[in-house]
């Protein structure tokens, strides 16, 4: 199937992730819980097994890696593991911007099998942010252990994104992900996340704000038109600020 990790660790980590990306065709943010398997897949797609640095400005580590697919580059960055989007600690803010402003092609989720529900909550918070997302169920052998079965095409059908299940120690089970990863980013695949509702009122308040806000923001970033109205809703003033720098 081609996939191949990169054999020059230490060359690429020590490397600017900005200049890597004029590198690869693709570029794709890993993002999910801390403990969920994340790392143990990013260094499985890439062959890497080593952190670089820290985020500009931040004590926070980051890592970035090539997978090669069909022999098409694809940088992988690792974000840092998080529960939230809501930019409550350094952690969240550099996830949550990485997602917004970095610009990748597809951010793929890895979820914890054992602990769905926990998962879902950063699942949902960045389908509001972009619609290439792939879910990426992982644990499945730890899951099995407990009794517990994921009904991965019900999942699917739910969130309204390409779903996999993998085992992160068992290569073979990745294939697939990175198969998505490929037709997301060449946009063989296109999809349209099932976005959360929320009571009447906000909503009114979105369809008050979202002409306006997509007014403002350039052709390319008007799909978080409604998570910036959410968030002007919710006043939080280091966000807006944020949002209003990038």
């Amino acid at each position: 199937m081609g996939l191949t990790g990169t054999s020059t660790g230490v060359k690429v980590l020590n490397e600017d992730i900005e200049n890597l990306k004029s590198k690869c065709k693709y570029t794709v943010a890993i993002a999910g819980n801390p403990n969920v398997g994340k790392s143990t897949i990013f260094n499985a797609l890439t062959g890497l097994h080593q952190h670089t640095g820290n985020w500009p400005g931040k004590t926070v580590s980051n890592a970035a890696g090539i997978c090669t697919y069909k022999e098409d580059d694809i940088l992988l960055v690792d974000i840092p593991g998080t529960y939230s989007l809501m930019s409550n600690s350094e952690e969240e803010e550099i996830a949550r911007n990485y997602i917004c402003f970095g610009n990748p092609d597809a951010t793929v989720l890895i979820v914890d099998a054992t602990c769905l529900e926990r998962s879902l909550n950063l699942v949902f918070q960045t389908m509001e942010i972009t619609s290439n997302i792939i879910v990426c169920v992982n644990l499945l052998d730890e899951a099995k252990k407990k009794g517990i079965i994921i009904d991965l095409k019900k999942l699917e059908s739910i969130l309204g994104v390409p779903v996999i299940g993998t085992v992160a120690m068992k290569p073979k089970t990745l294939k697939r992900l990175v198969r998505e990863i490929d037709e997301m980013c060449s946009e063989e695949l296109k999809v349209i996340p099932k976005k959360a509702k929320y009571p009447k009122y906000i909503e009114e308040c979105i369809e008050i704000l979202e002409e306006d806000v997509k007014s403002m923001l350039p052709e390319q970033k008007k799909y978080i038109a409604r998570w910036v109205c959410l968030k002007l809703i919710d006043g939080e003033e280091k966000i807006i600020n944020t949002i209003e720098k990038n």
